[in-house]
């Protein structure tokens, strides 16, 4: 099943989840886009599954505040300063949302055959519920979630160009998501994941 465009939580239990459909104008979101492919320092690094190290099916980069790092699936990525376009696209979402935002960790999915698997952003570092906010430039992809747990039937909700997808609450802990490879899809989407990395001495 599909969702529709809501301001209303998406999730029946256990989270927050929150989809606007546009938040950025055409012409703004394709002068994004252009600027996000050109400027941004991407790099393709491996990570750690299942005891073994595999190259990443997509590009990434880390961008933040002075100082910041971050780190999943056993790589920590030092933040590059953040761009002009970063900051604007920052201050929007943080006007939206009415969060602030510390660091922007960024996919760039070149193709259909570039993807992201089931996961849950609960790094210690995020905190115990993490807000992120995650903005999509280029072409629209599938987003699917589904409960921890139960690993039920995942739920389909297509991210569009200029849209913004917030994750609040339990929603770490109870569901997961992933980006699937898909067929329907031959062109390159952009995503920004701003959140708030915290002490990591803190004790959770």
């Amino acid at each position: 099943m599909f969702f529709q465009d809501s301001f209303d939580n998406l999730l029946p239990f256990g989270g927050e989840l929150y989809y606007f459909k546009s938040i950025f104008y055409e012409l703004e979101s394709q002068m994004f886009f252009d600027d996000l492919i050109t400027s941004i320092k991407w790099k393709q690094e491996p990570i750690k599954m299942f005891g073994k190290s595999i190259m990443q099916p997509r590009l990434t980069a880390l961008y933040g505040n002075e100082g910041v790092s971050y780190g999943y699936s056993g790589i920590r990525m030092p933040a590059t300063n953040w761009t002009d376009s970063l900051l604007l696209i920052k201050n929007r979402v943080e006007h939206l949302t009415r969060c602030s935002f510390n660091v922007a960790l960024l996919n760039r999915y070149r193709d259909h055959n570039d993807s992201m698997g089931w996961h849950r952003d609960n790094e210690k570092e995020l905190g115990r519920q993490p807000v992120i906010a995650s903005v999509s430039f280029g072409a629209g992809r599938a987003f699917q979630i589904r409960p921890y747990k139960s690993k039920a039937t995942p739920v389909t909700l297509q991210l569009d160009n200029g849209s913004l997808l917030l994750m609040k609450g339990d929603m770490q802990t109870n569901w997961e998501h992933q980006l699937p490879k898909t067929r329907l899809v031959s062109s390159t989407r952009v995503n920004i994941t701003f959140r708030n990395v915290m002490d990591t001495n803190l004790d959770f």
